[in-house]
């Protein structure tokens, strides 16, 4: 299954450089380094998570398809080309879902980094205070529990799955109302979406995200008398501060590292985070027990 997730996730990651690279291309914003880095934190966090949940569904299906149970003259749940279509609903997050996202987070970035000079000094904290001050404008948190779900199930997961009430074939390739088993695979995992295990698993992979981002410019934040070799005080990252206009280029350049031809370091920790192991265990144990028959 890991081997699974790892060669889609690659073909996937490949997708997203390309978009991005074009998207790089198309605007010559000063703050699209910003927007660019930080919707590849989004989007790959997603793409993980989201992989963990399809193959995990499928994987449930497969094994009630293959069990004793369903050889009865039973339809299958997920014949290979129900598969197919269900997760051909993955180039959503890729296409609408990213074009959505790079228009809130160009947005987020503008309403809190515009009003900042390129000749004005900031350090790594105070970019870490910004890009969080970013985080909170898209993801739109609220201070109670319950709007701060809600407000989540509104914009997170229409990034990675259009709604019920969009038309079929801009859910799956090819989709139509004859094809039942796909809509109901689509239904299912809308549903485990907007489920606040989910967000809690999601939320877990962006803080992870995020924090190896901010790791990843550390190195350019490092005091001039430091070796390379030494490790960096919280203290000394306070005291080094660049012009916006030298940090730009910086976290630009955190693209490549993050969206690698081969899955990179950070996807690899993704895949194999506990949070996301567990919950994938949920998901598949789920849709592989015997009580789906009865549905």
């Amino acid at each position: 299954m890991r081997q699974i997730q790892e060669r889609e996730a690659a073909e996937y990651i490949a997708q997203a450089r390309r978009q991005f690279h074009f998207e790089s291309n198309q605007r010559t914003c000063n703050m699209t380094g910003f927007t660019r880095s930080i919707v590849a934190v989004y989007s790959i966090c997603m793409l993980v998570v989201l992989l963990h949940v399809q193959l995990n569904i499928i994987g449930g299906y497969i094994f009630l398809d293959n069990s004793a149970l369903s050889k009865n003259g039973m339809t299958p749940f997920a014949p290979p080309e129900v598969q197919q279509q269900y997760l051909s609903s993955i180039q959503h997050l890729f296409g609408d879902g990213l074009n959505e996202l790079m228009t809130v987070v160009k947005k987020a970035v503008q309403k809190v980094l515009g009003g900042i000079s390129l000749k004005q000094s900031i350090s790594l904290l105070e970019l870490e205070q910004h890009v969080n001050q970013i985080r909170e404008q898209v993801e739109q948190r609220r201070r109670s529990s319950t709007a701060e779900s809600s407000g989540n199930k509104l914009t997170l997961s229409s990034y990675m799955m259009p709604d019920e009430e969009s038309t079929l074939s801009a859910q799956a390739c090819g989709l139509t109302e004859k094809d039942v088993g796909t809509i109901k695979l689509l239904n299912e995992t809308r549903d485990l979406l907007e489920s606040p295990d989910f967000y809690i698993v999601l939320n877990t992979c962006l803080n992870r995200g995020f924090s190896q981002l901010f790791d990843n410019m550390a190195e350019f934040f490092r005091p001039n008398r430091q070796d390379p070799g030494e490790s960096i005080a919280a203290d000394s990252l306070s005291n080094v501060s660049l012009p916006l206009a030298k940090v730009i280029p910086v976290v630009n350049g955190q693209i490549n590292s993050m969206c690698s031809e081969t899955p990179s370091q950070f996807v690899q920790a993704l895949l194999m985070a506990e949070q996301v192991k567990e919950f994938s265990a949920n998901v598949y144990e789920a849709f592989s027990a015997t009580q789906q028959l009865q549905k």
